[in-house]
């Protein structure tokens, strides 16, 4: 029977480039998110940035229509809750928000990712740095409610993967999370929220 032989990155090419997606960003405006797609649970960054201008919203990434809404709900939201986050509300009407979703090949769209967009935005006209090791998902409304989302299973064994301790979830997926083996669920910490306030309590530094 004839040996097999050993292979290599002559025979196979170079080993695919696999992003680190448990990196802690030391700069405000960047989160993460978890998502779920047609092959299973993964993670995402949300990305705001600040531009003097005429408070004109920017969202780019290949994101869908909910997606979309989210994102302009995120900024009336702060908007209408501007003082409670020490935020000048002449800001607004001189500055331009930018969202940006990488990987912009991939489309992307639902509203899971609201409770994301909104935190990357109190982060960075706060500049308040989003905590290490944390993600979220859940829908907001304009009341600043969290609502909850799909595909929790798929999302949290995307964030176990890469490195996720601590996750943010609407208090109405928590029978989500009871269902699942605790065994995939170790050194994991669950915060259970209801509206946007308990979100930016919890995901950002105080300083």
């Amino acid at each position: 029977m004839p040996s097999i032989p050993p292979t290599s990155s002559s025979h196979l090419g170079p080993p695919k480039f696999l992003r680190s997606k448990s990196d802690d960003f030391e700069i405000p405006g960047v989160v993460t998110g978890l998502a779920w797609t047609k092959v299973g649970g993964d993670i995402l960054f949300i990305e705001s940035s600040l531009s003097k201008g005429k408070g004109q919203l920017t969202i780019t990434g290949n994101i869908g229509k909910i997606m979309k809404e989210s994102a302009t709900l995120s900024l009336e939201f702060l908007k209408s809750n501007s003082e409670k986050y020490g935020i000048e509300s002449e800001i607004f009407e001189e500055t331009n928000v930018h969202i940006h979703v990488p990987e912009g090949a991939t489309p992307k769209d639902g509203p899971s990712a609201g409770i994301t967009m909104f935190t990357s935005l109190i982060s960075v006209f706060t500049k308040r740095l989003v905590k290490k090791k944390i993600a979220m998902t859940g829908e907001i409304t304009l009341r600043g409610k969290v609502l909850p989302v799909g595909g929790i299973k798929e999302k949290l064994l995307a964030a176990k993967r890469s490195g996720i301790s601590q996750i943010i979830l609407s208090a109405q997926n928590k029978k989500d999370v009871e269902v699942i083996n605790k065994q995939y669920l170790k050194s994991m910490t669950f915060h259970y929220v209801d509206n946007m306030h308990q979100v930016i309590d919890i995901a950002l530094e105080k300083k």
